[in-house]
């Protein structure tokens, strides 16, 4: 067997510090606006429906799930891929707000039930969200665990 070269040596040294130095990158990088529960959300022009479920959904939703449902720092995005119809079904949204549920897609904790939204405008909202979801390429998907 014969030593390493002092070339050799110093090429593992490269990719040794190149690999911590990635390591850290990711480790103290801030998050990305994805991680953070932000998306970019294309607004389509919205049917009439929709339009009042904006408008519950502003007075009711965006204090957590943030303008046009992109997500803040309190709540996920409702523009992502997860909640395509196929894994999240139109009840599921109803169900959310009647009842609370429990944290299970992200870092956020539970929802708290919302009894001051009505069953007439928890529709509204769902209209909203998936007219919205449509708009940014989210459609429905089997749900496969």
């Amino acid at each position: 067997m014969s030593a390493a070269t002092p070339v050799t040596r110093y090429a593992a040294l490269a990719v040794a510090l190149a690999g911590a130095a990635l390591l850290g990158w990711k480790a103290f990088a801030p998050a990305s606006r994805t991680e953070a529960g932000l998306v970019t959300v294309t607004v389509p022009a919205l049917s009439a429906a929709a339009r009042a479920g904006k408008d519950a959904f502003d007075a009711n939703c965006a204090s957590c799930h943030g303008p046009s449902g992109a997500g803040s720092d309190r709540g996920p995005p409702l523009i992502h891929d997860i909640y395509n119809p196929g894994h999240h079904a139109d009840e599921s949204f109803l169900l959310a707000a009647r009842h609370g549920v429990r944290r299970h897609h992200w870092r956020f904790g539970d929802m708290p039930p919302q009894p001051q939204v009505s069953a007439a405008q928890m529709r509204a909202i769902v209209r909203y969200v998936r007219e919205l979801q449509a708009a940014n390429g989210i459609v429905e998907r089997p749900h496969r665990m």
